[in-house]
């Protein structure tokens, strides 16, 4: 499973968080293709993650908890 490393722009922590992509799905979101429709098997937080670097953490730490 591919390590993806980021940089919260919250916090400039690093976090590393493996993520279940492949090949063929990285390139279609490169490609221009939106996330969800390019990587419909990730879950939110790992959408965000890939997009972002905020972990699910860092979101309800900011935002309070999903969906309030």
């Amino acid at each position: 499973m591919p390590k993806v490393t980021k940089r919260s722009p919250f916090t400039g922590v690093e976090t590393t968080i493996e993520i279940p992509y492949t090949q063929a799905q990285l390139e279609n979101w490169e490609g221009g293709m939106l996330i969800q429709n390019a990587m419909p098997n990730l879950t939110p937080d790992e959408r965000e993650f890939l997009l972002t670097g905020i972990t699910a953490e860092e979101w309800e730490n900011s935002f309070g908890e999903k969906g309030e």
